[in-house]
């Protein structure tokens, strides 16, 4: 005697996943929206910025507003590409928020609090989208193989 087995639509792993996904496009696009209005003030007005003689890393800050500009825009432009379910946004969202990281990274002596609050909220990204695309593929391949596996009682 045979049975025939229907899948669930979603499974809760899917869920995680899927939920996962949309955190990190969403914490994507604010630290995007936030790395734009930063780098805005570096290049109009790069005296907003505190210098200081001590650092190892010596930045020009006009530089620094146009690097953190365009990553904030790459960055926005991931996360809606994380909504829309785009294959090639999840690796690129990763590289982003770890070159977003790196820059944060670099700036804690001028600012302290802001980079590690930017640096938290991108390696909150880092981890989502890592976690939930392992999700994903798991959910996917365990799909698959009830699909191709006969069901038998």
């Amino acid at each position: 005697m045979t049975a025939t087995h229907t899948r669930q639509a979603h499974t809760t792993k899917q869920n995680w996943a899927s939920g996962g996904t949309i955190f990190a496009a969403v914490m994507l696009m604010i630290g995007g929206v936030l790395s734009i209005f930063q780098g805005i003030m570096g290049i109009a007005h790069n005296t907003i910025f505190v210098t200081t003689n001590s650092y190892v890393f010596s930045f020009d800050l006009t530089g620094w507003g146009w690097l953190h500009l365009a990553l904030g825009i790459v960055a926005v432009l991931t996360s809606f590409g994380l909504l829309a379910n785009a294959a090639w946004a999840r690796v690129t969202g990763v590289i982003i928020a770890s070159f977003m990281f790196i820059t944060d990274f670099l700036a804690l002596p001028y600012y302290p609090v802001w980079s590690l609050v930017m640096m938290a909220l991108t390696g909150w990204v880092i981890w989502a989208l890592c976690v939930s695309g392992r999700g994903e593929t798991t959910a996917r391949y365990e799909a698959e193989r009830q699909e191709r596996t006969p069901h038998h009682v």
